[in-house]
């Protein structure tokens, strides 16, 4: 069975089960009653936008310089499906851990409007209140799909860093970087000098794991030049590790110092 048929199945199974009129009994488990939210959509407001619901949550305390984990949940699921995980992350690395209940899950309120650009608001809407921005999601299956198009709504660190160049002069904005001489020379920029020497002390490349700027076929070039360099990756970062990963830059540098 491929797995949108299986979920289908699910759903179905869902819906058609039903409590006993007279309940589950003393030592069955008990539900609570979950908050239902008006469709914003319905009800002859000519189509409005829906609008963000106050999830459910659950956060660890953690180093709020730190950017935040924040967990996503499947179908069906919910944030306690993460409790051991983000107890043990918390622990380890001392960030904050945030789990949540999507909409229409768990203990966050019920709504007629169920899609990921709403989900997606969702969280734009808790994660600034809760201070969490930004922060590094990860979320599984319908909670996967939240995150990636909350990454494509909401990516803002290419943008961030290229405005830390905008500056404001004489009551207008301006570039604090020349973009002429930039654009003309960038060819250069990107590439490197042709060297015959060698460079005899010990040298760190670090390399983001998600980067293509350094690409094996410089290795060869590379180990010429710097014959005692090392070549570390650091997983699950960017071009920019300091920003991506600023725990493991800094590790990586203290133990190249030692």
């Amino acid at each position: 069975m491929r797995a949108g048929q299986q979920l289908a199945s699910m759903l179905r199974w869902t819906r058609a089960w039903r409590l006993p009129r007279e309940g589950l009994g003393p030592h069955g488990p008990s539900f609570a009653r979950v908050p239902v939210a008006p469709s914003s959509s319905s009800g002859g407001r000519g189509g409005a936008e829906p609008r963000p619901l106050p999830l459910s949550y659950r956060l660890l305390d953690g180093e709020a310089a730190l950017p935040a984990v924040v967990f996503l949940h499947g179908l069906f699921g919910s944030k306690t499906n993460f409790n051991s995980i983000a107890k043990i992350l918390a622990q380890q690395t001392g960030r904050r851990v945030l789990t949540v209940d999507a909409r229409n899950h768990g203990d966050s309120p019920h709504s007629p409007d169920m899609s990921y650009e709403i989900m997606s608001q969702d969280l734009q809407d808790l994660l600034p209140q809760l201070g969490l921005v930004p922060c590094v999601v990860v979320g599984h299956s319908m909670g996967g799909k939240t995150a990636m198009l909350l990454a494509l709504q909401r990516d803002m660190a290419v943008r961030q860093h290229l405005l830390t160049n905008l500056v404001e002069v004489d009551g207008r904005f301006v570039w604090r970087v020349n973009l002429d001489a930039l654009t003309q020379h960038l060819d250069k920029i990107l590439a490197f000098p042709q060297r015959q020497e060698s460079y005899l002390g010990p040298t760190l490349f670090l390399l983001g794991g998600n980067s293509q700027f350094v690409h094996p076929s410089h290795h060869p070039e590379i180990m010429r030049l710097f014959p005692r360099a090392q070549m570390q990756t650091v997983p699950n970062a960017g071009h920019w590790i300091h920003a991506d990963r600023p725990q493991d830059f800094i590790a990586a540098i203290q133990g190249f110092l030692v």
